[in-house]
């Protein structure tokens, strides 16, 4: 009833409307007003010719405001988190295009699915709209945000996919004392033919590998928390020890027990992985055609 009641209501006002004009018609027709243009919407930044508004990034801002004050962090804390919140928008942006560019697809229908899947959750479409009302989203802004980020993360994916779970490491042990005379002492007595795990056992610092004979296990490149240690071990073969190594932490002496491609431990995956969706990212915005027009 109520539909037809605005129709009605609706139909009559167009009649009534229709049987005024013919009534108070002038004798010679007036020149309408040219429509006015509509005015362009304010821009935040434009990505390889497509636009990113100023209105999304202000949404795009107070959700990210709301979502820190549930959490009790103080914003005044957060420096510039605009400007954190645009690039944020402009990565997803490229991270989209470039998935459209390797082939991905979204179906409209995969977007519904999963906006339904969220008013389920949500306890039904009076939740859901709601939710959309408190988080600043139109239905059809959702769509096409949920769209974007759904493409960019099938290009995090892909990219992160690349990434082997496997890598050269070495098999290491080491040294650490304080005194660079001791390590001197200590590599003439492995020279002599001295056990090295007995020295580490006796002499290293390093209470974390010491019971262990110096082991440090098989690590990767920008694995380890002292670079020279590091660095040292990957410029030697299985069986050779290094001359003594200085680090901010003392002398070193390092001993490398095996070295061929290994499966990396799930947190040096994780990392590398992250690193070379960070660094696809730094090469994009590098070579984009990319403005930042307006951030008040």
């Amino acid at each position: 009833m109520r539909t037809l009641h605005w129709i009605t209501v609706l139909a009559a006002g167009l009649l009534l409307a229709g049987c005024t004009g013919l009534l108070f018609a002038p004798a010679t027709p007036t020149q309408l007003p040219p429509t006015p243009s509509p005015t362009p919407e304010p821009v935040a930044a434009l990505v390889n010719g497509t636009v990113i508004r100023v209105a999304d990034l202000e949404q795009e801002v107070t959700r990210y405001e709301a979502a820190q004050r549930s959490l009790g962090i103080d914003l005044a804390s957060l420096g510039d988190y605009r400007t954190a919140v645009l690039n944020a928008l402009i990565d997803r942006r490229l991270l989209a295009e470039a998935a459209r560019g390797a082939g991905d697809r979204l179906e409209p229908a995969e977007v519904e699915g999963k906006i339904e899947a969220l008013a389920v959750e949500l306890g039904g479409s009076d939740a859901m709209g709601a939710w959309l009302v408190a988080n600043g989203y139109s239905l059809e802004g959702l769509k096409t945000a949920l769209g974007e980020e759904t493409l960019a993360a099938l290009m995090v994916q892909r990219i992160a996919d690349e990434v082997p779970g496997t890598a050269e490491q070495v098999h290491a042990r080491h040294i650490l004392v304080a005194d660079a005379a001791l390590a001197q002492d200590l590599q003439g007595r492995l020279a002599g033919g001295a056990e090295f795990a007995e020295l580490a056992q006796t002499y290293s610092l390093d209470l974390s590998t010491r019971v262990a004979g110096g082991d440090l296990g098989w690590f990767a490149p920008g694995t380890l928390t002292t670079p020279e240690v590091e660095a040292a071990a990957f410029g030697l073969q299985p069986g050779e020890i290094s001359a003594v190594v200085q680090s901010t932490l003392g002398y070193h002496l390092i001993e490398v027990i095996e070295r061929e491609d290994h499966p990396l431990d799930p947190e040096t995956w994780r990392r590398l992985r992250q690193e070379a969706v960070d660094d696809w990212l730094i090469h994009q915005r590098s070579t984009a055609a990319m403005e930042i027009v307006d951030v008040p």
